[in-house]
């Protein structure tokens, strides 16, 4: 994360376009960066939900089984 600290009005500070340049890139990083954890968080909650989602399916048919008397052996 980058930033610039304020200085009091009057004191004038120079910023070169090197700088600008930088400062530009690292805001372009750090957009890029919370860009994949937030997908790479997404993709992490749909597997852990189709995870669940198959343990509650599996565990119906069981139950079902179970209800018929088809217990496993």
């Amino acid at each position: 994360m980058s930033t610039i600290t304020a200085f009091p009005p009057a004191s004038r500070v120079r910023v070169t376009r090197f700088e600008r340049l930088l400062l530009t890139a690292a805001a372009g990083l750090d957009a890029f960066v919370a860009a994949r954890l937030e997908k790479r968080a997404q993709v992490a909650s749909r597997a852990a939900a189709a995870s669940q989602e198959r343990y509650a399916d599996a565990r119906r048919a069981a139950q079902a089984r179970g209800a018929a008397g088809l217990l496993p052996r």
